[in-house]
């Protein structure tokens, strides 16, 4: 029989000292500031797509079984050491303070994936073979708000655009953007779990610490937690190392045997990109814009010259940039005469980018339309920016917008936007056109396939960036090429221009800031990958599941707070 003095009293145990104790805080800054870092260096222009994992997982493990607060810290300095160099390029003509806002705003989210990475800990700490899946799936359930709030989001930086040459890239075929995502996530979830326990398991071989009640729990593992029990042999306690690591390595290069479409099924078409180039990089592009229509003019003239001469294969179509006619050539007669003259010497239809009057008064907009040799402007093939840039080119809450940056009355008229997607019919050609920043968002470049596209074309001006920013795009491409196995083109004012097979593969690639002309001839594609067909469904299905992953640990939470002695 115990004495009165031996009775145990209840124990109250909250879920922190149940599941053991984080990394040191002088650990996990540098480890938060490392993992946006190794994000920064795996997007273009970098290209280091390994890296990703790497920084989710080094992320994952300085949040993990921290308080709410500094999960939500910790995924703040992140998201600043990633989103500011990435988005270095929006600070090159309209000051830092716009790109310190956007920086801030964006870093938001990764505190919130910090925050919810705390959060899940118990869960982790209950079932540690989870942690791969619900890293993966609090990511795509962070991008699935960042790409839609506020204003429409700003989907920028996404993990699945930094695989344009890794072999993940190829799972958009199966899910699109958020399953590439999962994937990247997934892998660093796994390679987090290696390493943790390959801490642990050299701590087995430390000298033992003063263990106290609460640490001496059963599956606490951590770099700090007590010794391992005796015995097991050297395989058994590195199998949790090396399992999951194996994992990931044949996760990777097992996307390999996704099947994706090296080359079209159906007509061919020859197809040349116009790079007129700009006399001078800014905002100012807009004060030169009788220059650079007639920058691009000039330069189909050129092209005409060598298909008469023999050098060049005539093309069926040639596409213009964004912004290639600043001046409204429906409205402005000597603008759409230059046009006309340049769609008649070359013979083929040519894709314009053009910025439009109307339809009210005040009111402009971002379009493309289809100029014919002879008959001119084909005002039933035109389609108008569906998703115009907030503070770009329309300005929310301007008054104050307007304390923020004088150069938001730059944009005098707001663009307004399309409401049908951009399905433009050039003769046998089915053209998907999205416009600039369009082809980060999932939705607005599956319509134009589910609509009948055959070719995916972005039109886009870099002329107010850098070539970084341009290669970030053309990764983009790279992606919606292999989620709807389309061969793509992107047509740049200033580059980066070229082509795209469905397969993700580059070719004729132009230089930046120079006048450039490419053709190709490509081969056209109806067919629908199973991405095209599910559509959303799999980012649907990926936050619901993260959804319902803080749920359960809101309820495992609950159960840990106090238990009986």
């Amino acid at each position: 029989m115990l004495d009165r003095d031996e009775t145990p009293a209840p124990t109250v145990i909250s879920a922190p000292a149940v599941v053991g104790r984080p990394l040191p805080l002088r650990v996990a800054v540098p480890l938060a500031v490392a993992a946006g870092l190794a994000l920064l260096v795996a997007f273009p222009p970098y290209g280091v797509w390994p890296l990703a994992p790497v920084g989710v997982a080094l992320l994952a493990a300085a949040a993990h079984r921290r308080r709410l607060r500094a999960g939500a810290g910790l995924g703040f300095l992140t998201g600043l050491a990633f989103f500011a160099p990435l988005l270095a390029w929006t600070n090159l003509h309209t000051g830092y303070l716009p790109w310190v806002l956007l920086t801030l705003l964006q870093a938001g989210y990764l505190a919130l994936l910090g925050t919810a990475t705390a959060w899940v800990s118990p869960l982790v700490d209950r079932v540690r073979w989870a942690w791969p899946a619900l890293t993966g799936l609090l990511w795509v359930g962070q991008e699935a708000l960042r790409d839609r709030t506020p204003f429409g989001g700003f989907p920028w930086g996404r993990l699945a655009f930094s695989q344009d040459d890794s072999p993940l890239l190829r799972l958009a075929a199966l899910g699109g953007a958020p399953l590439v995502t999962f994937a990247v996530a997934l892998v660093g979830g796994l390679l987090v779990t290696a390493v943790w326990r390959g801490w642990v398991t050299a701590q087995h071989h430390a000298p033992e610490p003063t263990t106290t009640a609460s640490d001496a729990v059963p599956g606490a593992d951590s770099p700090l937690d007590g010794p391992a029990r005796a015995g097991g042999a050297a395989g058994r306690r590195w199998a949790p190392v090396a399992v999951p690591a194996v994992v990931a390595v044949a996760l990777t290069a097992g996307a390999l045997l996704v099947p994706v479409a090296s080359a079209g099924s159906g007509a061919d078409v020859t197809v040349a990109i116009v790079q007129g180039n700009v006399p001078r990089l800014g905002l100012d592009f807009n004060a030169q814009r009788q220059a650079v229509l007639n920058n691009h003019v000039d330069a189909t003239i050129e092209l005409a010259e060598r298909v008469a001469s023999g050098q060049q294969r005539r093309p069926d179509l040639v596409v213009w940039p964004e912004n290639s006619s600043d001046i409204d050539p429906l409205r402005n007669p000597t603008a759409g005469a230059r046009i006309s003259q340049a769609a008649d010497t070359i013979g083929a239809p040519i894709l314009v980018g053009a910025v439009l009057l109307g339809p009210d008064a005040g009111q402009v907009r971002n379009a493309g339309i289809l100029w014919h040799p002879g008959t001119g402007a084909d005002l039933e093939q035109l389609y108008t920016k569906r998703h115009p840039v907030p503070f770009a080119e329309y300005v929310p809450l301007r008054d104050v917008a307007r304390m923020v940056s004088k150069k938001v009355d730059l944009i005098r008229n707001d663009f307004v936007p399309g409401s049908t997607p951009g399905v433009v019919r050039a003769g046998p050609t089915v053209l998907g056109d999205v416009i600039c920043f369009e082809v980060a968002y999932d939705e607005v470049v599956r319509d134009t396939v589910t609509g009948g596209a055959q070719l995916l074309v972005v039109q886009t001006n870099n002329a107010t960036f850098d070539v970084a920013e341009a290669r970030q795009q053309m990764a983009m491409v790279r992606l919606r090429a292999v989620e709807h196995g389309r061969p793509a083109l992107m047509a740049s004012t200033v580059g980066v221009s070229g082509f795209v097979a469905p397969d993700g593969r580059v070719s004729d690639a132009t230089g930046f800031n120079t006048r450039e002309v490419v053709v190709r001839q490509l081969r056209l594609d109806d067919g629908r990958t199973l991405a095209t067909r599910l559509g959303w469904w799999p980012e649907v299905a990926l936050a619901a599941l993260a959804a319902a992953a803080l749920v359960g640990a809101a309820v495992l939470r609950r159960r840990q707070r106090v238990r009986p002695g």
